[in-house]
């Protein structure tokens, strides 16, 4: 797309709008079924620059993803700052992601849908597992800070109810999964916290 005499390019705007224009394309119609021409088109960008600046579709998608995947946490760490250390900050998690799901046209997680996109490929499932082990991270560590003297379990167990009321959420289209993950969290972290440790894994 050639630009207009006069016209000073910006490579960080332009790279940005690219980024803004895919994430949209790649969550609303699957990544399968965007082609890089609507991408050029929808961004105002030539394919040659979105190439020049990811090298493939699939570096694209990767970029996108990354992304998407750094403001889920940044936002998530945000929203819990706001809230002291305990129980109701563990809950509040899944409080925030229940709001998320309530969005309208949810479509499930970005990070999810692009591993199966990309049919578990290896570098999609490098970009999912580090996605996961953040929540795993950022709930191990609220709740240490709540008492649970064992996190590690714990940690695991909630992070089956995130992503799982994400993808039921996603396929039935309600929101309520939310609601249903996090009165199951707060059973779990309750029996966690009267005992002082999390409920012993089977051998």
């Amino acid at each position: 797309m050639p630009v207009r005499a006069g016209t000073t390019i910006d490579p960080d705007a332009t790279r940005a709008r690219v980024l803004e224009a895919a994430a949209r394309l790649f969550y609303e119609r699957s990544l399968a079924a965007v082609g890089m021409r609507e991408v050029a088109n929808e961004s105002n960008a030539s394919q040659l620059t979105i190439y020049r600046y990811f090298g493939s579709k699939e570096g694209l998608a990767e970029a996108v993803v990354r992304a998407r995947s750094d403001r889920t946490h940044a936002w998530l760490r945000e929203q819990l700052a706001e809230l002291p250390p305990g129980r109701e900050r563990v809950l509040a998690v899944f409080d925030l992601l229940t709001r998320w799901y309530a969005e309208r046209n949810y479509r499930g997680c970005p990070v999810i849908n692009y591993s199966a996109d990309s049919r578990g490929g290896p570098t999609a499932s490098d970009v999912t597992r580090g996605h996961l082990q953040r929540y795993r991270e950022l709930m191990h560590e609220l709740l240490a800070e709540a008492g649970v003297g064992e996190p590690d379990p714990l940690a695991r167990q909630m992070l089956l109810l995130m992503e799982g009321s994400s993808v039921i959420t996603q396929i039935d289209g309600s929101a309520d999964c939310g609601a249903d993950a996090r009165a199951a969290a707060a059973t779990l972290l309750d029996a966690a916290l009267a005992s002082g440790s999390t409920v012993s894994q089977p051998e």
